[in-house]
């Protein structure tokens, strides 16, 4: 049993290198779902009917797959067919990850812009400002406060969808503490400690986003009511 733990005591390193990559990936996966989906929200309330078909479909596809089957999709099909087999697993996560986070943050903002109600581009409009002008400076600043408790819970799921990731070789938590079972033979050991990992990361993670969240709620809304 000494022997056991002195192997598990000298994997942390390896272990944590795998909670910096799971971090890395989540964020990256995060902030490419913003990229995404704040604009597809404001095309889906604002744009043509053209473009809210094209972004209903793309927001069907990416919500109507299991994370598995789009990693193997893009990262056994997708990338080889455009002559981009080469990129790295990790690469191929996130942007997956980015992608369909960004399907579900697109309703999110969608919904939060929607909340304002029509008044609200009216009035702007009448001061003169153009359309653009107003999504910029009167729509998005007030929809990003109140979609920050729905975008925030991006967070978690990312998380979560993150340990899927190990099956296209990303080096992540789980492939970690995989390759430490398979030295230590010590599965419950090693997983309930990946999985304390992942709850600490969890409520760290939510913690944050709740500061944030209460420094810039609006009053009359949400929480901030």
């Amino acid at each position: 049993m000494t022997g056991v733990l002195e192997v598990i005591a000298q994997s942390l390193p390896y272990l944590v290198e795998g909670i910096v990559v799971t971090l890395v990936l989540v964020l990256a996966a995060l902030g490419l779902g913003l990229l995404m989906g704040l604009p597809m929200a404001v095309a889906h309330v604002y744009g043509s009917r053209a473009v809210k078909g094209l972004i209903s479909v793309y927001v069907w596809f990416f919500r109507a797959l299991p994370n598995l089957v789009l990693l193997f999709l893009f990262f056994f099909g997708v990338f080889p067919l455009i002559g981009l087999g080469d990129v790295s697993p990790f690469v191929v996560a996130i942007i997956v990850l980015g992608l369909r986070s960004g399907a579900y943050q697109s309703q999110i903002f969608r919904g939060a812009i929607q909340s304002l109600g029509e008044g609200q581009m009216t009035a702007a409009r009448s001061l003169g400002m153009s359309r653009g002008q107003a999504i910029k400076s009167i729509i998005l600043p007030q929809a990003a406060r109140i979609a920050l408790p729905g975008w925030s819970n991006e967070y978690p799921i990312l998380l979560t969808d993150s340990a899927v990731c190990y099956a296209i070789g990303v080096m992540e938590i789980l492939f970690r503490a995989d390759q430490i079972v398979s030295v230590t033979y010590e599965p419950m050991t090693v997983y309930v400690g990946a999985a304390v990992v992942y709850i600490l990361l969890n409520y760290g993670g939510m913690w944050l986003f709740g500061r944030v969240e209460k420094k810039i709620s609006i009053p009359g809304f949400g929480k901030g009511a």
